[in-house]
């Protein structure tokens, strides 16, 4: 049975789910993007009987309280440092962070953070692993720009159209209760960390990591991180038969299980 928790005060952990398994395994951490909530993770959440998985929300996000006395701006250093409260309160000695999209440099913070031995791998879900494509540095400053709503209407018309998937409408459509605050500081954030490291494996190596995934359905792109792998044999990518950018709305089973796969690589 999933339990809940709301973090009611700037020290406490975040705001979380948590599948209440008790196994001698690394945890999986799943870790949602900027202005999403933790509920995009509820369906892998069922599906791994056998280890422990909790999910949160980020600081400033659904039910976790902002990081900020009085609600004032904060940044991916408040994130980590939320994550690893999270992660001490609830008794986790190793963890596996599954952190889809721009999460994915909150991963790379944990394993910096805690080491190989509390981090044993990471799983970063539907990110841009080697670099970011033609135009989206214009997409960052257009979010901190006055065209910033027009800007998010874009991205969610580009992950939402010709898609018949009901729980992938209602996730996009809770993200659209964020406001220009939060969208604007995802985009300044995500361009930051961009810029200073373009190729977010690079920051990672050599660290076991899986990126799964599903768009763009480019085989070039999926050759490319293949490449990468065939040099760097610490990195795999499985690109699953799903039309989203948000593959646990199609494929759960098979994304949970590509997931316990490599988790269960790492050992006790």
């Amino acid at each position: 049975m999933t339990t809940t928790s709301a973090a009611p005060s700037t020290t406490s952990p975040l705001a979380h789910s948590d599948n209440g398994v008790a196994a001698d395994l690394p945890a999986l951490l799943h870790v949602p993007g900027w202005c999403g909530d933790r509920d995009v993770f509820d369906a892998l959440l069922s599906r791994n009987p056998g280890r422990r998985a909790v999910s949160v929300d980020l600081p400033g996000h659904g039910d976790s309280a902002d990081p900020v006395t009085g609600g004032g701006d904060f940044g991916y250093a408040e994130v980590l440092d939320a994550l690893v409260a999270t992660i001490d309160h609830l008794g986790l000695d190793r963890v596996v962070p599954v952190a889809l999209s721009h999460a994915g440099w909150a991963a790379i913070d944990l394993r910096e953070r805690l080491g190989a031995d509390r981090v044993p791998g990471v799983v970063l879900l539907d990110w841009m692993v080697l670099g970011t494509p033609p135009g989206f540095a214009d997409a960052l400053s257009g979010l901190q720009s006055p065209a910033w709503s027009d800007v998010r209407a874009g991205l969610f018309g580009m992950w939402t159209s010709g898609l018949d998937v009901p729980g992938l409408h209602e996730y996009v459509a809770s993200m659209g209760t964020y406001g220009q605050p939060h969208w604007s500081r995802a985009g300044r954030e995500i361009a930051a960390r961009f810029g200073d490291c373009p190729v977010p494996l690079a920051a990672l190596q050599p660290c076991p990591t899986l990126h799964v995934y599903a768009q763009p359905g480019d085989d070039a792109v999926l050759a490319a991180q293949r490449d990468f792998a065939s040099s760097h044999p610490w990195f795999e990518v499985v690109r699953l038969d799903a039309r989203s950018h948000f593959p646990m709305f199609e494929v759960p089973d098979r994304m949970a299980e590509v997931i316990e796969t490599f988790a269960s690589r790492l050992g006790c």
